[in-house]
């Protein structure tokens, strides 16, 4: 069924390139010839949109070929939009150089006249409408997916640092289609716990047991390179079983984006980077920080000052609840937030333990009795949190990041966990548009070491991007 999936996927958008190439073709004709674009067309030189037929399917095979060979069609889950519209661009230009010098050949050896802006224009039309077909075609995947169309049964085996990212992947990126059943711990019973919405089934010795019991695609293997003979075993049970395979590249338990290799006279020498952002992309997020917060703090202050009047009016108190959190590698900090509890809300929390809904450290009550009728507000719009915006003025915090963490929470992690300290805290993160509150501590855990291994600038625009229509739904803020 798959197989059948991944060819008729790829049929699909072969036969939609190829309608769409000859659309092109015609139309570019039209803004030509009817509507004479760019330049003015003679008389003695028009010519009726059969003569460019020829050119329209020889055009439609070439391009095909093309595609076909820089690999357009290998569909790949995941693939970033723009890095198909740079495959297109290739494909397209290599075919309009050997179109216009086919026109060339034809012009010497016959008296007609063909039009070189023409194909300019054609081949502008390919890249346009085979870009928009791709972006359907993706929105498309991503409906059939979330209807659980296409979707990959996958297995994890090892829950080690390389298994853990292989499940931090699909927590971050649920657009891949891939549906973690569970995974097989290679430790001692101490390791064979859950790890958020990921169920412990047994060690990597009970492979074939789990395989018979359950329905999985796709076995991911993330064992250490030390164990070779294992790794080979452990696939050949898979592929008997109908599964397939994928094995991390696991060199030293670190994932590729930390290995740094260079050379001394040619002997290859591997280093390993650390697990933090770049000097320059700390620079570029510090930059970036501190123009928007200044430019937002400056629009809210009226917004501020009445979010202050109201819950001066509604409870006593101050304005401002101070806390000490954990930041950038354990470091206190004081974080600023409107109040929206009672006064003395912290000295409650031991009595309101028994109804906490959070897992791991974390405290969390859905309609905790602490909130006052104003913090009912804040908390479902997120508006207590504007006076982390000085936070990040002062350099304590950052607008995209892992979620800051208590003192008394650090106390509980695993070694595993506080990876996440390795870059400062931030007001909104991939933990704040995947599901906020709703998500399981070591998910939360997950997504920040995602962020922290995969962090780019653009990265940090989707999430801000993405942070707003999370907070208009107010989904999982409580």
């Amino acid at each position: 069924m798959r197989e059948r999936r991944e060819r008729l996927a790829k049929l699909s958008l072969m036969l939609g390139d190829a309608l769409l190439i000859n659309v092109a073709f015609a139309l570019a004709w039209w803004l030509r010839y009817r509507q004479q674009f760019l330049a003015t067309v003679d008389p003695a030189n028009d010519a009726p949109y059969v003569v460019y037929l020829p050119f329209s399917l020889g055009t439609t095979l070439l391009l095909l070929l093309i595609y076909k060979i820089d690999g357009v069609y290998d569909r790949r889950r995941g693939r970033p939009w723009l890095d198909e519209v740079y495959r297109l661009v290739n494909g397209t230009t290599t075919a309009v150089v050997l179109l216009l010098a086919l026109v060339f050949i034809l012009i010497y050896f016959r008296p007609l006249s063909y039009s070189r802006i023409m194909f300019l224009e054609a081949a502008a039309l390919i890249v346009l409408l085979l870009s928009a077909y791709r972006l359907l075609f993706g929105w498309v995947e991503r409906m059939l997916l979330r209807r659980g169309l296409g979707v990959e049964r996958v297995l994890v085996v090892g829950n080690g640092e390389m298994g853990r990212a292989v499940m931090a992947s699909v927590v971050a990126r649920p657009d891949l289609g891939y549906q973690v059943i569970g995974f097989l711990h290679n430790g001692g019973e101490e390791n064979a716990s859950d790890i958020g919405r990921f169920k412990a089934l047994g060690g990597v010795e009970d492979l074939s047991r789990v395989l018979a019991y359950h329905q999985v695609d796709q076995v991911i293997i993330t064992l250490p390179w030390t164990q070779p003979r294992k790794i080979l075993e452990l696939a050949r049970q898979a592929e008997r079983a109908g599964a397939r395979v994928r094995i991390v590249p696991d060199l030293f338990q670190l994932s590729l984006s930390r290995v740094d290799v260079n050379e001394l006279g040619g002997i290859p020498l591997i280093g390993v980077k650390e697990v933090t952002i770049s000097h320059g992309g700390r620079l570029l997020k510090r930059l970036t920080d501190v123009v928007i917060a200044a430019l937002v703090l400056l629009l809210a202050l009226p917004l501020m000052a009445l979010i202050a009047l109201a819950i001066k009016l509604d409870s006593p108190g101050p304005v401002l609840f101070r806390q000490t959190r954990v930041g950038q590698h354990g470091r206190p900090f004081t974080l600023y937030k409107f109040r929206s509890m009672r006064q003395g809300a912290e000295e409650e929390q031991a009595q309101l333990m028994a109804f906490n809904e959070a897992s791991g450290p974390l405290f969390k009550i859905r309609n905790d009795p602490r909130l006052t009728r104003v913090g009912r507000i804040l908390r479902r719009t997120s508006l207590d949190e504007l006076p982390q915006l000085f936070n990040v003025l002062k350099g304590e915090m950052s607008l995209v990041g892992p979620r800051p963490p208590v003192p008394s929470e650090v106390e509980q992690y695993q070694p595993w966990h506080r990876q996440r300290l390795a870059v400062a805290p931030g007001i909104t993160g991939l933990w704040q548009v995947s599901g906020r509150s709703d998500l399981d501590f070591d998910e939360m855990c997950l997504l920040d070491l995602y962020y922290i291994e995969s962090w780019s600038f653009w990265m940090d625009v989707q999430i801000i991007l993405r942070t707003i229509p999370a907070l208009i739904s107010g989904k999982g803020a409580y």
